[in-house]
């Protein structure tokens, strides 16, 4: 086996990497998830049941349960009455739909599209003549449009032009993405130079712009996005909420110029997408000092104010960021939403920098960041994640404020989109999901075959079917957790004792029915945190492979979690689960004539409910 010093990046353990010095463009793009069939027995079965259970559950809680899609037939002549709910509402209608959206992609289901045709229909006529488009203002105070930062339109249009784009690739129809074109217009002619300021009070709307440019080709939506970036550190506020000036502008981070960023602060969803806004533009312009502010940031955030989890945001206070090294379990925030926004910044640095450092927390984030955020059935929703539970913390239906059900319905059929990059004459295996991929290199096309039983077996088959024979690049990602590996093609044994910033790279002429094998040997590691978190000293946290691991009260019987511990002694052994865990792998230890049986953490709750707790005191 090969060896390779062992990183395991969380909560602020000390890193081992530099940071990378970044191309000002993504030279490498995501292979599109419709071009890439997912079928292992870890995802499969989530998209099967997203597809039915999950979207069920957004499209009940959107017609039925709330006033959501009432809003927009009211504003759109069909009901009488005012606006109800939540002032930003409209956005989990636009989430639902990205998400019935993609899932049209691989899941062609007629009645979803016939239930999107209606929706859509609802929003076309409640938009105003001049392109305005939110159900609040037009239905409660159409005079007060566009008075207060706070109240989330460009947010809720962001989400609104994301879900246009979607549906538009989807099933090729224009009226929404007229829609989505409109509003986008409105706001050129209402905002910019020689017109009115603004700082959106929640990012988003950066991003949906740039994917607008992309999909209609008017460089106009780029620069009014880079336009919007600009404006923050000004001093600009206007609203209610700008009274409380020195909490607010950390709260939206606009205390500084984007390009002079240098530690992540406030809200933590929304620092999410602003960073993931200024890294598409930046790979549009050339704007090397927000790449420079991007890396700084990130290793604020990834050092500093992780989670072992992947989860960010320490507190209810702000949903956010306190002071450096500030990882409390129990009240731990780790907002859904921010994880998921963490492995769309990760996501983009990786583009930016082809460097696996930025796979790996993203991967970290997906399996133990966004995935708790719905239970096993794809019907129950955690807005909030902490580390330590007494019993009390369990996932709901719905919530008032329900970002976070309705992020997870658009993220969870997208998981395709982050398995491969590919570029003129290189690919890059990012994710170990089993699937079959149809990715277009240079002048040839690979259809690419992935076989493996990650992330609970360390072991990954390729087989690599390029159309004609050619020459280019696989670049396979060993992550920071594996410390062992061998890897071989055609059966020949490679040596690569050392990767290139994460990655093994493998170039020849590849032929229909060559195949990588690689295989990473997946111990249980016992996981220290800074000596910084105070919250965790004597402690240590369970992870094998990306998967970190958890004591819940259901498996250990008459031990009070309270009272126990592990040693450096103890041992480690694997298990396969059983009952509503089936299909993972759980962890035994004995310790002393103790037993504990240690299962994924994104799995808690999905039974008797009891105590929950991932920091274990440690004995040496």
């Amino acid at each position: 086996m090969i060896q390779k010093k062992l990183f395991i990046p969380a909560l602020a353990i000390v890193f081992l990497f530099q940071s990378a010095i970044f191309a000002q463009t993504y030279s490498v793009q995501p292979v599109p998830f419709n071009k890439v069939k997912i079928n292992d027995n870890f995802w499969a079965p989530r998209l099967e049941s997203h597809a039915h259970t999950t979207l069920q559950t957004c499209i009940a809680q959107t017609e039925d349960s709330t006033e959501r899609i009432n809003n927009f037939a009211k504003a759109a002549g069909s009901m009488e009455g005012k606006h109800k709910g939540i002032y930003f509402d409209d956005s989990d209608v636009y989430k639902a739909m990205e998400g019935i959206a993609y899932s049209l992609v691989n899941n062609p289901n007629p009645e979803y599209e016939l239930l999107l045709d209606r929706w859509i229909d609802l929003i076309a006529n409640s938009q105003q003549a001049d392109g305005y488009l939110n159900t609040f203002y037009t239905l409660n105070e159409p005079e007060n449009r566009w008075t207060d930062m706070g109240k989330h339109e460009m947010y809720c249009g962001g989400h609104m032009i994301e879900a246009a784009i979607a549906y538009h690739r989807a099933t090729g129809k224009t009226v929404f993405l007229n829609v989505a074109i409109n509003f986008a217009d409105h706001l050129i002619a209402t905002f910019g130079p020689d017109k009115r300021h603004w700082v959106p009070g929640h990012e988003e709307i950066e991003l949906a712009l740039v994917k607008l440019y992309h999909e209609t080709d008017e460089i106009k939506y780029l620069d009014f996005a880079h336009w919007l970036l600009e404006e923050r550190g000004k001093g600009i506020g206007i609203g209610g909420a700008w009274s409380y000036e020195e909490y607010w502008l950390d709260y939206v981070q606009n205390d500084a110029p984007v390009s002079e960023i240098t530690d992540i602060k406030g809200h933590a969803v929304r620092a999410m997408y602003l960073f993931t806004g200024m890294a598409d533009v930046a790979a549009e312009k050339e704007l090397p000092q927000y790449v420079e502010a991007l890396e700084r940031v990130w290793e604020d955030v990834v050092y500093r104010n992780m989670y072992v989890t992947g989860g960010i945001g320490s507190t209810r206070t702000n949903e956010g960021f306190t002071e450096d090294y500030d990882l409390p379990n129990k009240t731990a925030y780790c907002e859904t939403c921010a994880s998921i926004g963490m492995v769309l910044w990760n996501n983009r640095m990786n583009l930016f920098s082809k460097d696996a450092k930025y796979v790996d927390v993203m991967e970290r984030s997906l399996y133990n960041g966004v995935l708790p955020g719905i239970s096993l059935r794809g019907d129950l929703f955690f807005y909030v994640n902490p580390l330590e539970s007494d019993g009390d913390h369990h996932r709901q239906q719905w919530y008032g404020c329900a970002c976070c059900p309705s992020n997870v319905a658009r993220f969870i059929p997208s998981i395709g989109n982050y398995i491969y990059l590919a570029g003129e004459e290189d690919i890059f295996v990012n994710l170990f999901i089993g699937n079959n991929a149809e990715i277009e290199l240079g002048n040839t096309t690979v259809n690419l075959v992935q076989k493996t039983n990650y992330p609970w077996d360390g072991k990954v088959e390729l087989e690599v079917n390029p159309h004609t024979p050619s020459e280019f690049t696989m670049n396979i990602r060993i992550p920071e957790w594996c410390n062992d590996f061998d890897i071989s093609v055609k059966g020949d044994d490679l040596d690569y004792s050392d990767p290139v910033d994460g990655y093994v790279s493998i170039r020849r002429i590849w032929k229909t029915g060559d195949k990588i094998k690689l295989n990473m040997l997946m111990p249980v590691v016992l996981v220290a945190a800074d000596p910084k978190v105070k919250e965790n000293i004597g402690k240590r946290a369970i992870q094998r492979g990306p998967i970190v691991y958890c004591l819940e009260q259901a498996d250990q019987k008459e031990i009070n979690l309270d009272n126990v511990s592990v040693s450096s002694s103890a041992s480690f052994k694997t298990k396969k689960a059983k009952g509503d865990l089936s299909g993972m792998t759980i962890i035994e230890s004995k310790d002393a004539g103790e037993k504990l049986t240690f299962i994924p953490y994104f799995s808690w709750d999905n039974r008797k409910a009891g105590k929950m707790k991932v920091w274990i005191d440690y004995a040496e």
